[in-house]
């Protein structure tokens, strides 16, 4: 199998396909109230690349954050950054004071652009030397560049467009480095991929702030010609009502949307909406298929991070709890030697029998992949990069097939009983709880070692009293796996993009105004 991870010889750009749109009359953009058609949307972005090379002369990094929901001037400003040579710093809005000044300084922004919704964000921050602008005042400077020439300056596959943030989830986040192929790339082969074209709207309410939004939903309508219908924040209930008046055939999602929009009230009508596919990441298994059947659509979940170095694409023949087949240059090393994992090795259950030895970490033996390094920050370059392969951070184990699974983030290591066990495995058991709708696992201090913990959100019909009994009829739960503690929420701790705060569910560990079943005697008892 051919590796997402192969870079072409001739590496695409932004400006290329913004360029291609320069006479397409048909729809490109969409809002609720709102439509502009292609030609009108590059000739925006050309308005855009002109203020922006008046307000960033010089030599000076050419870079403007954003606390923008997705509003259209995120859409015209990536446009514009693309034919200025600027760089679009995506600013996480649930940052706050020091953390925020310190996102906007490490990715030495020049220009702050900030709506109404965010601009108090930036009260009381320094922010010496750096212009900030409201949404409205940006308009009106806008007004003295309307009707501005297409004039792209020169760019190449490897020239840097974004800089998005990770999550964060694991420490404080890194600018990583989004190149105009980075970008391009995954945009036109998804639109290939689905064979999608001018008469599809591709529907986009993840935040544009982040990597999944960018390369599986933005660059898939511009690659293909397709309308972009925006949503300037996600909506569960909003969802369907916002796929039937776009007419979306297409859509994408980070993390756990599909739970949230399937946990709206169930119709009779779901599957009659024009959606045909939904692809993205994170999305646990029977959420993928609750979805696909409910709305009469396509959902492909792929495997990758806002890094690019790391990517697993299922396949039909993908069995049920694995990503996909590993591709040509993905491996599982041993994090301390530094050599291949055994194959995992399964009971007649399903249970993995040698995860101490078969879980490692996820590299591309290869090479770098799409990763293009962080901004400024050499260290996290050396980390992720040692031996001339991309160390992923994710920890996962292969079949015999060459099938790869999940098992972690690297910080998500569990040491019970002197034994490594990684966090998505038991996961997914919870998950299959008929009444579980979300769950995370994490350790907790034990007296010697860590303890299974799990955090999960139910719904109505959920008995503590039968958990145990659920739990031991699964053949695939080994005896280490059991969590210890079971903490009921309304809500997982999330980032903005979906991903669940484990730190904060470990820092407080049993100690929380939650309801808490702790394991005694093989059964479920509240503290």
């Amino acid at each position: 199998m051919s590796s997402p991870l192969q870079r072409p010889e001739v590496m695409p750009t932004v400006t290329e396909l913004l360029l291609a749109r320069a006479d397409d009359t048909s729809p490109g953009l969409r809002t609720e109230d709102r439509e502009w058609t292609w030609a009108e949307h590059v000739r925006h972005s050309a308005e855009h690349a002109a203020l922006l090379r008046e307000l960033l002369p010089g030599d000076a990094p050419p870079h403007v954050g954003v606390l923008l929901d997705n509003v259209p001037e995120f859409s015209f400003l990536l446009g514009g950054a693309a034919l200025s040579g600027s760089v679009v710093v995506g600013l996480n809005p649930t940052r706050r004071g020091a953390a925020l000044e310190r996102d906007i300084r490490l990715a030495d922004c020049r220009i702050v652009l900030a709506d109404s919704r965010y601009a108090a964000l930036l009260d009381g921050l320094d922010l010496d030397g750096i212009r900030v602008f409201a949404l409205d005042s940006w308009r009106q400077e806008l007004t003295r560049h309307a009707g501005a020439a297409l004039d792209p300056v020169p760019a190449s596959g490897e020239d840097l467009l974004a800089l998005v943030f990770t999550s964060g989830t694991g420490g404080d986040p890194k600018a990583v480095r989004c190149t105009h192929a980075k970008i391009a790339f995954p945009g036109r082969m998804l639109a290939e991929r689905f064979g999608l074209g001018g008469e599809d709207v591709t529907y986009i309410s993840m935040p544009m702030f982040h990597s999944n939004a960018l390369m599986a939903g933005w660059s898939v309508g511009l690659a293909a010609g397709a309308a972009l219908a925006l949503r300037p924040r996600f909506s569960a209930s909003g969802f369907l009502p916002d796929v039937r008046r776009f007419g979306a055939t297409f859509a994408n999602y980070v993390g756990t949307p599909l739970s949230y929009v399937l946990a709206t009230p169930e119709r009779p009508d779901d599957a009659d909406n024009p959606l045909r596919v939904v692809y993205g990441n994170e999305g646990n298994q029977r959420d993928i298929a609750r979805f696909a059947e409910r709305f009469g659509c396509h959902v492909v979940d792929g495997f990758g991070s806002s890094e690019g170095g790391i990517a697993v694409t299922r396949t039909p023949d993908t069995p049920p709890g694995a990503l996909g087949r590993a591709t040509d240059g993905v491996a599982v090393l041993d994090p301390d030697t530094g050599k291949p994992c055994p194959a995992a090795e399964f009971d007649e259950s399903g249970r993995l029998l040698n995860g101490d030895a078969a879980i490692g970490e996820l590299v591309n033996t290869t090479g770098p992949g799409w990763f293009a390094g962080y901004y400024g920050a050499p260290e996290a370059d050396a980390q992720r990069m040692r031996d001339g392969m991309y160390w992923s951070g994710d920890l996962g184990y292969l079949d015999a097939d060459g099938f790869c699974y999940f098992a972690g983030r690297s910080g998500d290591w569990l040491r019970v009983d002197g034994e490594n066990l990684g966090t998505a495995p038991i996961e997914r058991i919870l998950l299959r709880h008929p009444h579980v709708r979300e769950a995370a696992v994490y350790a907790v201090r034990a007296e010697v070692g860590d303890a299974v913990m799990a955090a999960i959100t139910t719904t109505d019909g959920f008995d503590p009293a039968g958990l145990a009994d659920f739990l031991g009829a699964q053949p695939d739960l080994g005896p280490k796996q059991w969590p210890s503690h079971v903490r009921l929420v309304a809500e997982l701790p999330r980032t903005s993009t979906h991903k669940v705060l484990k730190r904060e569910l470990a820092a407080e560990g049993v100690r929380t105004s939650d309801p808490v079943l702790s394991r005694v005697d093989g059964t479920y008892r509240r503290q």
